[in-house]
Order: C-alpha cells, then structure tokens, then sequence
C-alpha cells in the first residue's frame, strides 16, 4: 500500500507593519533572517516613518509598501491584501521570534485543521527574571481573559498571530481599518461559530516591555479597547456572541 507523501508546508508572508522605529525593526528582521524556515516573502508597511525604517527593510530585501496615513489597522491590512503566501502571519517590529517561530505557526494550523483560522501565543517582556515573567504573565492573561469573555473565544495578539490568507479575504471587508482600533482585535471578532483561534505557547516571541510604560501610550491604548469594543457590541453582544457558539457545538453533537 502506498503511502501518501506529507504535506509540504504552508508558504508563509510576514507582515510588519512600522511607523518610527527604524532600531527595532533592525532587531526584527535579524531574527526573521535565523528562521528555520524562511518566509516566502516580509512586507514592511511604512505607516508615514520619518526615520529610516523604510530603508532598513528595503536593504534587507523587504517587500515596502507605503501607507502614509497613520493606522495600525489599516497599515496591517494593507499588508494582508499584498500577501502571496498561504499564511499571513503577523508580528511587530519590537517582536523578537525565535529560530522556530514560522515552524511552529505553519504546524500549529496544519495540526488544527480548517476550523482553526487564527493561530496566536504569548508575548514575552525582554526585562530580567523573575521580573519578566511576572509582568508578562499579567499583561497577557488580563488582555486573554478580559477579551475572551467579549468575544466568546480567545483573541489574536497581534505582536504574534497568523491566519490563512483566504480566511482573511473571506473577513477583510467587515474589519476595520480605523486608527482608533485594535486591529488584532476587531480581527478577532471576525471569527464566527465553528471556527477557532488556537492559542499556543510554541508561537510566544519575546517583545519590548515598552507596552508597561504610563503615560499618553496607555490611554490610547485604553481609548482603542473601548472604541472596538463599541463598534462591535453595536452588531453583536458579548451574550449573543456566546449563545451562538453554544448552540453551534450543541449542534455538532
């Protein structure tokens, strides 16, 4: 009996969306130069830098796209449109993945089959032990748990995330690309009853600890939280979100 050959992997885009911050960016693309499996291609989405972080990305053999206006959200859709790889798998220019991060993206949806359409893990704060780990451990389980009980699953992190790049055509129309969301986020609303975002720590990356700083940063990040929150509870409820989810499993029994 003849056995069938494995599947090869699927083709992976990387997409990195910038604005001002041409050293991290430098330490990103470093790491994604040691991956044990190379990216098909890393879109670098200029968000209006006044710095050099576009020419950083294009001297290390980038895709640039230019997006001038600044939004994150729509600076990161802009690069889901242009990827060409079967997976579009999202970081941050202060993302710092290790060799086997792409590796472990592509196994985490081959192994979650076609109803997983976002894969996600943790973010590590780059700050001693034990110090690290304990703010890590707080700022990701506050932000899994508090946007769980909103959408009725776990949420993307934008920092690492990757999702199929038809899923994401089948999506890109309802999500926002407003400056005043998270795009991770509000993407992570699009996802309805039957299909899964897998968490999982083999995709963790280590990340700026930048994110802790007080300050006009946080606001905004609060401010965002609570405009996609409000954007998406006006089309759907935390309660009718889980009903349907509920009643989707009880209807595959």
């Amino acid at each position: 009996m003849r056995t069938r050959p494995p599947a090869a992997p699927a083709r992976c885009s990387v997409v990195v969306p910038v604005r001002d911050d041409e050293a991290e960016l430098r330490g990103l693309l470093e790491s994604l130069a040691q991956q044990q499996e190379p990216p098909a291609e890393i879109i670098v989405v200029d968000n209006g830098s006044s710095d050099a972080s576009a020419a950083v990305a294009r001297a290390a053999g980038c895709v640039v796209i230019a997006h001038p206006v600044p939004s994150i959200a729509a600076a990161s859709a802009a690069g889901y449109d242009a990827a060409r790889g079967e997976l579009i798998v999202r970081c941050d220019a202060d993302s710092r993945p290790p060799p086997g991060w792409l590796r472990a993206h592509q196994r985490a949806h081959a192994q979650g089959g076609p109803r997983t359409v976002l894969v996600t893990g943790p973010g590590r704060f780059r700050l001693p032990a034990p110090l690290g780990g304990l703010l890590s451990g707080l700022y990701m389980g506050t932000y899994l748990l508090l946007t769980a009980a909103a959408l009725g699953h776990f949420p993307a992190f934008g920092t690492t995330m990757s999702m199929r790049r038809d899923w994401w055509h089948q999506v890109c129309e309802e999500t926002s690309r407003s400056a005043d969301v998270h795009d991770d986020m509000d993407l992570s609303f699009r996802v309805r009853p039957g299909q899964r975002v897998r968490v999982t720590g083999a995709v963790a990356v280590e990340m700026s600890p930048r994110a802790l700083r007080a300050g006009s940063g946080l606001l905004l990040r609060w401010r965002r939280a609570v405009h996609t929150l409000r954007r998406n509870w006006r089309l759907e409820r935390p309660w009718q979100r889980w009903a349907a989810r509920i009643a989707w499993r009880g209807g595959t029994r």
